[in-house]
């Protein structure tokens, strides 16, 4: 199963893939694969969980409609804003756009 990837645009989009079809004809080598990775993926980073509550509080929504956006129980909503857990996988990357761009991206 190939993992689903997030792009900052269409042109990077078709960039990357390009790029990703060169690295597996053995064209273009790890290294200037991971560099076009880091150029055409949307960047994910780690949340406090602060900044996990401010991006819920931001959108105006309770922590069980935030978790329906981001699949996830709300029970690790909660978690993640209490510092128990921390989101990782897809979720994260959800946040990173809900951060970027308005819970509205991923509506």
């Amino acid at each position: 199963m190939k993992k689903h990837l997030i792009y900052k645009s269409e042109a990077m989009e078709a960039i990357h893939q390009t790029m990703s079809e060169m690295y597996e004809a053995g064209v273009v080598d790890k290294q200037t694969m991971r560099e076009f990775d880091e150029a055409c993926l949307t960047p994910v980073k780690q949340f406090a969980p602060e900044e996990i509550r401010q991006l819920r509080e931001k959108s105006q929504v309770s922590q069980s409609i935030f978790a329906n956006y981001l699949n996830v129980s709300k029970d690790s909503v909660s978690q993640w804003e209490r510092g128990i857990k921390k989101p990782a996988g897809p979720a994260l990357k959800l946040l990173s756009l809900v951060a970027k761009k308005g819970l509205e991206a991923i509506a």
